[in-house]
């Protein structure tokens, strides 16, 4: 990837986001809705139990507003909360003021690629819908897992799995999901619309670069980073995903006929 293209996805995403922030939760029920959240919740906890001699320190790359550095807060962690949006930063800042205060988080207005910490310095890091923006996740991962202790867990959320761009083999199943990515679009506009929120149609051609059929997000590609840096543990698990936050009685056919459309990595030092 050249370096004017790489610039363009950084550009693109300072972008975005910056209308995106004052906005964000309430646009995206993919990320915030009662499932979701209660499933992060649940593999955060995992991970928790899966972190050796834990000191409770925790990376969270592409922070956002919070979505998992509130969690890991009250999880008991210090977290170093660092995103390439400063609106996104002074939400975050402005939420969790008292912890800043008490010295139990810092945030970081800076792209992750620029970022430098301490080697072994996080029992946890996490990367929760940051890969599909970044120019070149697998040097990211492996800037991160150096990062990370020896027992740590990097945990990566939130991505497309590899059957997200592919056709179903059953024609039931292929139309199932057409419908079910149609109407779970229709039915947030139908919401956000009903609010009295007028979003205007953004261009996510370069700030989501990865999340593109023509450039889909390489999952052997993350693999092979784990096997490089001798990672002791790693493993992918492909979720379906809840993407409304008005019921689409849809959501459960697909569910239950169609391959899910997302996937979760974690990985231990």
């Amino acid at each position: 990837m050249s370096s004017s293209l790489q610039e363009r996805i950084h550009v693109a995403n300072v972008a975005v986001h910056r209308f995106e922030a004052k906005y964000y939760e309430l646009l995206h029920p993919e990320v915030y809705g009662k499932q979701e959240q209660k499933r992060i919740t649940a593999v955060l906890k995992k991970i928790d139990a899966l972190i050796e001699d834990n000191t409770k320190k925790a990376l969270d790359c592409g922070a956002g507003t919070g979505n998992l550095t509130g969690k890991l807060l009250s999880m008991g962690y210090y977290v170093t909360a660092v995103d390439i949006s400063a609106e996104m930063c002074a939400i975050l800042q402005k939420r969790y003021a008292a912890y800043i205060e008490n010295k139990k988080l810092t945030v970081i207005n800076s792209p992750i690629e620029e970022v430098t910490c301490g080697k072994g310095e996080f029992d946890l890091i996490a990367c929760y819908s940051v890969l599909h923006h970044l120019p070149d996740y697998a040097s990211v991962l492996q800037q991160l897992a150096a990062f990370l202790k020896k027992g740590g867990v990097l945990y990566v959320d939130h991505e497309a799995s590899p059957f997200y761009w592919t056709a179903e083999p059953k024609m039931a199943a292929h139309i199932v999901k057409h419908v079910y990515f149609h109407s779970a679009s229709a039915i947030n506009a139908f919401h956000l619309g009903f609010m009295g929120l007028r979003v205007p149609s953004l261009d996510y051609t370069y700030s989501d670069y990865w999340h593109k059929k023509e450039h889909p997000l390489n999952h052997e590609l993350i693999k092979s980073v784990f096997e490089k840096e001798n990672f002791a543990y790693f493993k992918r698990v492909d979720y379906h995903l809840n993407g409304t936050w008005l019921f689409n009685p849809i959501f459960y056919l697909y569910k239950r006929i169609c391959k899910p459309e997302m996937s979760f990595w974690i990985a231990k030092k």
